[in-house]
């Protein structure tokens, strides 16, 4: 079936030569010129990702990206006119964004970012093991559901990627560069704080305390290794 996109930006020009990219790669391709408008495309159209300018008039990217976390866990790529940080980047893990892409754009990178976050999105679980339970983390690879204390908690699919890496690498050390390529793709190689802040908000919604964490460690200028608990 043909990926559905939906791209939400008040700039006319912007969201037009996107649009006529992502359809000359294949893509079906839904317009929206601000945030009330993208939100209302959303609903009526169910795409497979959404791409969201930050900065819109009468709702902005933060705002809608919130609503759509409230009732999916559509992929979402949020566009910014200016630099981000790694405050920028938290601030959208928060609201429930999976990537940020700063403009101008390179339509080339911007397809193969939306090509390696789809893939993320249809990650399946491992085939030699069904999951993860020790009591109080329960990871079920095959439904991606997480449960920390008894309650389901909301991972994105990169958060979710990230886990079942380090996951599938418990006890061992995976370099940062390696969880770049696995995690993210080969086009994220030179996103060296990406694994730091991802990392950061992935123990915010695991970890028993997320400054003392026990599940996944940072090993000093190398990666972060993934330990088991046999009782928390």
């Amino acid at each position: 079936m043909t990926t559905k996109v939906l791209i939400v930006d008040d700039e006319l020009a912007i969201r037009d030569s996107l649009g006529r990219k992502l359809r000359r790669e294949g893509f079906a391709v839904t317009l929206a010129g601000s945030g009330l408008e993208g939100l209302r495309a959303f609903h009526t159209e169910r795409p497979d990702l959404v791409i969201l300018d930050i900065v819109m008039p009468e709702m902005d990217g933060l705002t809608v990206c919130q609503r759509i976390r409230e009732v999916a866990e559509t992929p979402v790529m949020m566009l910014s006119a200016q630099a981000v940080t790694e405050e920028d980047i938290i601030e959208g893990l928060n609201a429930g964004a999976d990537e940020y892409l700063v403009k101008p754009i390179r339509l080339n990178e911007f397809v193969a970012r939306i090509q390696a976050l789809l893939r993320r999105a249809q990650m399946s679980g491992s085939e030699t093991e069904t999951g993860y339970n020790d009591g109080y983390l329960s990871i079920d690879l095959q439904r991606r559901h997480v449960y920390v204390d008894g309650q389901k908690i909301h991972l994105t699919p990169t958060e979710f990627k990230l886990l079942v890496v380090l996951l599938e690498n418990a006890g061992r050390v995976v370099p940062q560069r390696d969880l770049l390529e696995q995690v993210w793709g080969p086009e994220y190689i030179d996103d060296v704080y990406y694994p730091r802040v991802y990392i950061s908000q992935l123990r915010r919604k695991i970890e028993p305390d997320a400054a003392n964490p026990i599940y996944i460690l940072t090993e000093h200028r190398v990666g972060y290794r993934f330990e088991k608990q046999n009782n928390v």
